[in-house]
């Protein structure tokens, strides 16, 4: 018996790589903690599955949380008042200016109804295809990252602008009359109103605009990526989603949900291998 070797192209052998295949479980030598800690050639069938109950299982908890709408909306009023003393109070004057525009307005409306999901999810299966050896690691990233801002929900609830007493923000959702968002109109009472920081928008867009930034190949594509947690800031505060605070808050659980990553496979997500080696044993 010999011990695990890789099968290259060539037919040589080499040492084993830091990415195995799963048939890294029947080598020797490796614990348990070492094969769970190994990026492996993900299953597509039971990435659907994970995403799908993980997502429904986060949509659960965080409108399970109670809304605490007294508190949520002293929160906002504290939020408001020290953006004020910091002199960066800006986003009732981006919600009028840019709800003059229509055009442009109802069009963020559906880019903060749609884009959030469809660009994460598209990321995510871009990795899959091209990147199998980040993909693990990547995705434990996204998913920390959203996992842990539950926290911030459930005990730092906060309304948003557009539902602040005396704000004097715009809805432009409701004034627009647009489809698709669960944050106002028909759809708000499946969604949990209160829970406006962290900002999933800007945690799930920064985690799409690192991504495609540092593994995307055309430096057009690379620029794409930079822009889009750009955007998607402009559009948070300019629909009256969200404070710029809230975008803070969104940025520091990305960095709690890349330090878990790192820590648990000993790299960066962007660091590994990008494809998955074939491990056999002799």
């Amino acid at each position: 018996m010999g011990g695990a070797t890789i099968r290259t192209t060539a037919g040589r052998t080499a040492t084993p790589a830091p990415i195995a295949d799963t048939d890294a479980e029947r080598a020797p030598g490796l614990t348990l903690m070492d094969r769970l800690r190994t990026p492996r050639r993900p299953r597509l069938w039971f990435e659907i599955v994970l995403i799908a109950v993980s997502y429904w299982t986060y949509s659960l908890i965080r409108n399970a949380v109670p809304e605490q709408r007294p508190e949520a909306l002293r929160n906002a009023s504290w939020v408001w008042e020290w953006e004020h003393r910091f002199g960066m109070a800006f986003e009732r004057g981006v919600n009028h200016a840019i709800d003059s525009v229509s055009w442009l307005i109802v069009g963020m409306n559906y880019y903060y109804a749609t884009l959030h999901f469809i660009v994460t999810l598209s990321v995510l299966v871009w990795l899959y295809h091209w990147h199998p050896g980040r993909y693990a690691a990547t995705r434990l990233a996204l998913f920390a990252t959203t996992g842990v801002a539950l926290l911030g929900y459930y005990f730092f609830p906060l309304a948003p602008p557009r539902l602040m007493n005396g704000g004097h923000f715009i809805d432009t959702v409701v004034v627009h009359n647009t489809w698709g968002s669960m944050a106002s109109g028909n759809l708000a009472d499946m969604s949990n109103q209160y829970a406006a920081m962290p900002s999933m928008h800007i945690g799930w867009s920064l985690w799409c605009g690192l991504t495609i930034a540092t593994l995307a190949r055309p430096v057009w594509v690379k620029a794409l990526g930079l822009l889009y947690p750009s955007a998607t800031l402009l559009v948070i505060v300019a629909t009256a989603n969200h404070f710029w605070m809230d975008a803070v808050g969104g940025v520091i659980c990305l960095s709690f949900g890349f330090a878990l990553s790192s820590a648990w496979y000993g790299s960066l997500p962007y660091r590994l291998p990008k494809q998955v080696a074939v491990i056999c044993t002799a």
